[in-house]
């Protein structure tokens, strides 16, 4: 089973300084509908505007990854990190039995743009952490988050995994799926079609007892998909 979310029916936050979808309900937006998928909680696509961000807050037993899609983020965090996220890399927080930080544009002329997903983690407390890595630009499946770490990859306190695919005009991609878990595919730019459904930048699609999915490229542009594998 396949069911799509189209980028036009998230909720939205628009508070001048900051423009955000939900893909999930979160913050004013509640939709006892779509309140997560499995372990996935949160997927927000945030577009802050030069020199605005986000005061320092806290999180408590929440795995929260980013990834900057246009600009960068300066962050800071009480567990001394003082990091810049451009565009392309991928930034995990585990906020463990507790975090404090900011994260603000880092420019004063261009906007800033980036997702920013809350995975529920398998055990809550223990010690926070921090992680930063481009993966590159490789057209294919290249695997980012893994409940391991294995092969140089994020790890996230989850049997979760994450994975980025990039396919160029006319590429195509054909992934093997364990029917026992579940899948969430978050469409960031371009356009696919995953078995019959075709998506567009901003939509969702979660995807439950499938044992395969063929991904196909639509369109002229790349074509970036961020795909959850969830328990």
């Amino acid at each position: 089973m396949i069911t799509v979310r189209l980028a036009e029916d998230r909720g939205r936050a628009d508070f001048g300084w900051l423009d955000s979808r939900h893909t999930f309900s979160f913050g004013s937006y509640y939709d006892p509908e779509h309140m997560g998928f499995s372990a996935l909680r949160v997927i927000n696509d945030d577009k802050v505007a030069p020199g605005a961000g986000f005061d320092t807050h806290g999180h408590k037993d929440m795995e929260i990854i980013s990834l900057v899609t246009e600009g960068e983020i300066e962050h800071k965090d009480s567990m001394g990190n003082v990091q810049r996220l451009p565009a392309g890399e991928f930034q995990l927080m585990s906020a463990g039995k507790g975090v404090f930080h900011s994260e603000y544009n880092a420019s004063k002329e261009k906007p800033l743009r980036f997702l920013q997903i809350w995975i529920v983690p398998e055990q809550t407390g223990g010690k926070p952490g921090y992680q930063q890595k481009d993966f590159g630009r490789a057209p294919g499946l290249t695997p980012i988050v893994t409940p391991d770490g294995a092969n140089g990859t994020l790890q996230v306190k989850q049997q979760a995994s994450l994975f980025q695919l990039l396919l160029p005009p006319e590429g195509h991609h054909d992934m093997r799926l364990n029917p026992a878990r579940r899948y969430y595919v978050h469409m960031v730019t371009g356009q696919l079609r995953a078995g019959e459904h075709t998506l567009q930048a901003g939509d969702g699609a979660a995807i439950e007892q499938h044992d395969s999915l063929s991904f196909v490229q639509q369109g002229g542009e790349q074509a970036m998909a961020l795909i959850f594998e969830l328990p």
